[in-house]
């Protein structure tokens, strides 16, 4: 059993008081599809030994707060919550509160013994220990694991699908990730890269389908490095794309995400030729700039990442493609920038998540350069990149109105009742009127409108 108790003072940290609702989990989730995924793990392993999980945080008796460090703003957020989980002490003196996930070796010191705001630590490979952490925890000592793991992928573990909408959920195909792009901090929280067995992954889309759910998508950091060994045959990523979407053929299959330097043209012709593998893909470019791409240590050139853009529209045409974009990393001149508007407007991305930067500990970029942008500058660069992206999903979406799509229904759109959204193939959302056909359920839809954002139409 690889974890530590922690003692403050000689034996206890403080008496937890017996309460009714000690058997009552709420798990709050901050970051990326990945700790969502790592949210539902967590919840069936206590399931198992005999937790209930609780979407009211005021009747838990354990919070458990599943963290991201991808940037600053997260882990603040992450910070002004614990203090106030910790304020509920006052009406519930037995509440355990528990941090998971990238946070917790690098600021458990601070949070755990000098903020005092926590009773348990344990990272994202060690959630199986989470049963006898939470015992030693319930006699009044704080416990600690966060050794990352090569071999845990937790392939055994059938999750509890959590705020589900029981049409989508998301697979966990691979852990960890070793490509180091300077700026990111997933390989020292996450640890090394590990695929999990292939076979699982295909029982638990079978599963889902026959539990109503209409789509999955496969979960890695990177997922073209899946990579599974079955005797004498190595399984990559588009063999298991292949081997997932034989499972029905109406249950749609999404993944992210794709790094530039490693899709393969296999892969593009296997979403090519399958109909429920969807043609959208997550793409993210980072910057335009060579300068930049080479700081980040990205592993491929602007040109290189063109000549991939271009051969995913000639294997898969109507394909879209999305981004992430980060304005002002370090030493970023104004050319640099103008380098990645001028790639957005070649490209014509359909939709991108864009962000400033904001250097995180316990990385590259963080121990070799200087993060020397004013944040004036990194302001004004994001807000320029937005304001073009904007425009080019209002050109994407525009290029609709017209065409018929079939769409998955998802639920009620949140602007009326009288209306559903859900996602065509290419991950776009439309509206439209509601019909007999429900969430779970497949529709044909004219596009009769669009905006940056959504699809409006008709059912025909």
């Amino acid at each position: 059993m690889h974890f530590i108790l922690w003692l403050n003072g000689h034996q206890t940290r403080r008496q937890n008081t017996p309460v009714e609702n000690s058997k009552n989990i709420y798990i709050e989730t901050y970051g990326c599809q990945m700790n969502f995924s790592d949210s539902e793990i967590v919840a069936s392993i206590l399931k198992e030994n005999g937790y209930t999980y609780t979407e009211d945080v005021l009747s838990a008796g354990i919070i458990l707060v599943n963290t991201c460090s991808i940037r600053e703003n997260a882990e603040e957020r992450v910070r002004k919550r614990l203090h106030y989980f910790k304020s509920l002490r006052k009406r519930n003196p037995g509440l355990l509160i528990g941090l998971l996930g990238c946070m917790a070796d690098r600021t458990k010191t601070a949070l755990m013994e000098e903020e005092q705001l926590l009773d348990l630590v344990a990272g994202p490979d060690s959630y199986r220990h989470l049963p006898q952490l939470l015992e030693q925890v319930g006699t009044g000592r704080r416990a600690i694991d966060t050794i990352l793991s090569v071999d845990e992928t937790y392939a055994d573990i059938t999750p509890v699908r959590l705020d589900s909408n029981g049409v989508s959920a998301f697979i966990s195909i691979m852990r960890g990730c070793e490509n180091y792009c300077s700026y990111c901090v997933v390989p020292s929280t996450r640890g090394r890269e590990r695929s999990r067995d292939a076979a699982s992954i295909v029982r638990e889309t079978r599963d889902l389908f026959e539990k109503g759910y209409r789509e999955v998508t496969l979960l890695g950091q990177n997922v073209n490095s899946y990579s599974w060994k079955t005797g004498d045959r190595i399984i990559t990523f588009a063999d298991l794309l292949g081997q997932v979407a034989g499972v029905n053929p109406l249950m749609r299959i999404r993944f992210a995400t794709s790094h530039p330097k490693d899709i393969s043209d296999d892969l593009l012709r296997t979403i090519a030729a399958s109909h429920n593998l969807c043609k959208a893909i997550h793409l993210p470019v980072q910057s335009g700039s060579n300068h930049m791409l080479g700081l980040m240590n990205r592993k491929y050139t602007r040109e290189d990442y063109q000549e991939r853009i271009e051969t995913i529209r000639k294997i898969i045409p109507g394909c879209s493609v999305s981004t992430d974009i980060i304005a002002g990393f370090c030493d970023e001149t104004e050319e640099d920038h103008l380098d990645t508007l001028s790639l957005m407007n070649q490209v014509g991305y359909d939709a991108a998540f864009m962000f400033k930067y904001s250097e995180r500990p316990q990385t590259l970029a963080a121990d070799t350069l200087t993060d020397n942008i004013p944040e004036e500058i990194k302001d004004r660069r994001l807000r320029e990149i937005i304001d073009l992206q904007q425009q080019l999903s209002l050109a994407s979406n525009q290029k609709e109105v017209g065409k018929t799509f079939e769409i998955l229904v998802e639920g009620k759109s949140k602007r009326s009742e009288n209306q559903y959204f859900g996602r065509n193939s290419q991950n776009k959302v439309a509206v439209f009127t509601k019909t007999q056909s429900g969430p779970g359920e497949y529709v044909m839809v004219k596009i009769t409108g669009a905006t940056s954002a959504t699809l409006l139409g008709e059912v025909v």
